[in-house]
């Protein structure tokens, strides 16, 4: 959840630390801190609780001279939000800096035998149990000393370490917690995030699981906990800069929700074959056969990118005939799910990084069982550890509250639905139809684009309410969860989704005049029943805004207010209705006065369990 940033080179650190840390402030934190090794071995340190935009000037007016630095945001989770409890930490002698990201599971157990042996802290985080492990095993030789505090360490860890009495070096390790080294000219950086080194290289390594990297300022080597060397291929990351700027938009979240159609487009492009009726997933060539044989899935992911599984249960179900169930990926392995050698397991992350689904991800894998990932981020652990994968191909999306990708992810578990049907029952009339109107998606979206001034008058209007009802059927249900979550995350206001025809099994209870419904009802073959739960809500006086097929008048003369899509096929009508619950959320959390990138509590990537 948090940020790395780490430089060594020719060229002074510290402009470059800042400058990478502002493009990661974006995955969230609440305190920032800054170390750089300078003249005779001198360490510069300064953290401090708070938004770092707030203490730039004065960061720039400091003396941080020298060609070593490391930098971190973070989001507290051991010990409150506190300068002491900042990052970098350091050991009793003020030698051993460090930055990391995860959580060190037997800290507290760590630190009992540390104080024991004369250590001192002075923070309540985890993370200074590091320093002191790594100064008790320090000899003068700091990666020596790394690897062997590391094999005492229970937890996850991405890591970026220095010492004043070892300097001219930064150590890197990794335990499912993402990091990776930029190859630049003279120079290597260590980042938590690709967006914070895209301008100066785009040549990187990513550690996996169990290797130290050393960097010097002439080269670098990389082990494993027990020194053996390990060879690295160098990865190309594939978007630039521009990507990851607002360029004209208020906020990332509103670029990134008109780039929506766009998203759709990418993900489809070059996969569609409408004459045959498929779809070409070139990632899952390797496993084709395999995938002829399954006959049970299983969907694996977190928050939205549940929500997109949810909706792939419903088409993989009713289009290829496999049953299909939808696992929250923080509960799949403390529970014994019953798989064999037939089953998939499916695992939907926008980073690739998601702690918990690459705990599931790795539970799967020990017992034998098919994986496959779809994802977002080229490189990712993810990607690298599932068997084969499908990439959204969404672009970097910088605001915390995910929109564009989870189009992508819609759009990506779709053509699934085509390519694992054709395999089996789907008709080629079938195929070709779904594979026809998918190619029409993002003029579609586009044109439900166009409702945004009517939507932000929605919000006007019913920005003052502090409860939500969203509520669904069949492939809107999950919709309904999705804009609910939206709403929550950037607006603060309480909403919750629920499956329209539950309303009346509770629910219902709630609705008075003082707490309206949005009401996903496009015509499909559900339409009929939502008609019946939007009248139960207007009997309840009950306020309905309705998610609606253009044409439909029939729903004016019961809903108080309307927002149009065009129409499509029933499986793919969540990429439309999605749309506007994401611009209804955006426009109350602007009226509203908050911080719509970067919500309170929340970072972009989940890297913890």
């Amino acid at each position: 959840m948090c940020g790395i940033v780490g430089y060594i080179g020719k060229k002074p650190a510290f402009p470059f630390l800042l400058s990478g840390l502002k493009r990661i402030l974006y995955r969230g934190y609440d305190s920032f801190g800054f170390g750089v090794i300078g003249k005779e071995n001198k360490l510069n340190c300064f953290k401090r609780p708070g938004k770092l935009d707030e203490w730039e000037q004065k960061l720039l007016e400091m003396n941080f001279e020298g060609n070593i630095g490391i930098a971190h945001t973070r989001w507290a989770t051991t010990g409150t939000v506190t300068e002491a409890n900042s990052h970098p930490h350091w050991d009793c002698h003020r030698n051993i800096f460090l930055v990391h990201n995860g959580i060190i599971e037997n800290y507290k157990e760590l630190k009992e035998k540390l104080e024991k042996e004369g250590h001192k802290f002075h923070s309540e985080c985890d993370t200074e149990v590091l320093a002191h492990l790594i100064e008790k095993f320090f000899k003068g030789n700091l990666e020596t000393a790394v690897r062997n505090a590391l094999k005492f360490v229970r937890g996850t860890y991405g890591l970026a370490i220095i010492a004043r009495n070892d300097p001219e070096k930064i150590v890197v390790a990794r335990n499912s917690s993402p990091i990776l080294i930029g190859i630049g000219e003279n120079e290597y950086i260590v980042a938590s995030d690709a967006a914070a080194i895209v301008d100066r290289t785009k040549k990187v390594i990513y550690l996996d699981d169990g290797e130290v990297a050393v960097l010097t300022p002439s080269r670098f080597f990389i082990t494993d906990i027990n020194q053996n060397q390990i060879e690295k291929n160098i990865k190309e990351i594939d978007w630039d800069l521009e990507e990851v700027q607002k360029g004209d938009y208020s906020h990332f979240m509103i670029k990134e929700i008109i780039e929506e159609p766009e998203t759709i487009e990418n993900a489809v492009r070059g996969r569609l074959m409408i004459e045959e009726g498929r779809v070409k997933l070139g990632g899952l060539d390797g496993i084709q056969e395999k995938l002829r044989k399954i006959n049970r899935i299983i969907l694996v992911a977190c928050g939205t990118a549940g929500y997109a599984a949810r909706v792939g249960e419903y088409m993989l179900e009713e289009y290829v005939g496999i049953p299909t169930e939808v696992d929250i990926a923080s509960e799949f392995r403390y529970r014994k799910p019953v798989v064999d050698k037939n089953t998939a397991a499916i695992f939907v992350s926008q980073s690739g990084e998601t702690a918990d689904t690459l705990a599931a991800l790795k539970e799967m894998k020990e017992k034998g069982i098919l994986t496959i990932g779809i994802t977002n981020v080229v490189g990712s652990t993810q990607s690298r550890e599932t068997d084969a994968g499908v990439y959204t191909r969404s672009g970097p999306e910088i605001a915390v509250a995910s929109t564009k990708a989870f189009l992508g992810q819609l759009a990506i578990l779709s053509m699934l639905a085509v390519y694992l049907g054709r395999q089996r029952e789907m008709a080629l009339v079938m195929g070709k139809r779904i594979v026809s109107e998918l190619t029409k998606l993002p003029e579609l979206a586009k044109e439900t684009l166009k409702s945004a001034p009517e939507i932000e008058k929605l919000a006007k209007k019913y920005k003052n309410f502090k409860n939500f009802w969203f509520i669904g059927r069949k492939y809107n249900f999950p919709i309904a969860l999705e804009g609910a979550l939206k709403l929550k995350e950037i607006s603060y206001l309480h909403a919750e989704g629920v499956a329209g025809g539950e309303l009346k099994h509770g629910p219902i209870a709630l609705i008075d005049e003082n707490f309206p419904t949005v009401a996903i009802c496009p015509l499909d073959s559900v339409y009929e029943k939502m008609i019946s739960n939007i009248q139960e809500i207007k009997a309840r006086e009950g306020k309905v805004i309705a998610v609606a097929t253009q044409g439909d008048k029939d729903i004016k003369k019961i809903a108080d207010d309307v927002i149009y899509i065009p129409k499509t096929l029933e499986m793919l009508t969540p990429m439309l209705s999605v749309i506007p619950l994401h611009l209804f959320a955006y426009y109350i959390a602007v009226l509203l006065g908050h911080d719509v990138d970067k919500p309170r509590n929340l970072a972009k990537s989940c890297t913890v369990e």
